[in-house]
């Protein structure tokens, strides 16, 4: 029971039980902060993946193409050495 004043106590009460309220959401929005971070860091992280690996995909490529055009070339050299060989020029 609220202690006599010159304020209602209708007004007192309805004050206090508004701290109250407020104090006891703070738990709850603190975890609800808590979750939200923790989920965009995880989805930075899930982002950050799929970079990675979209850009190992790109400089596998690179690499594969870089080995056949190796490949081809040393074959038309082999070719051209024979040939010459072959004609005896």
């Amino acid at each position: 029971m609220a202690y006599p004043t010159s304020v209602n106590n209708q007004i007192t009460d309805s004050v206090t039980q508004a701290n109250v309220k407020v104090l006891g959401d703070a738990p709850a929005m603190a975890m609800g902060s808590l979750y939200q971070a923790t989920n965009q860091a995880l989805g930075n992280a899930a982002h950050n993946v799929t970079v990675a690996i979209q850009q190992t995909n790109v400089t596998a490529q690179a690499a594969t193409t870089m080995g056949v055009a190796v490949l081809y070339s040393l074959d038309t050299a082999s070719a051209g050495v024979a040939t010459k060989e072959v004609l005896g020029a």
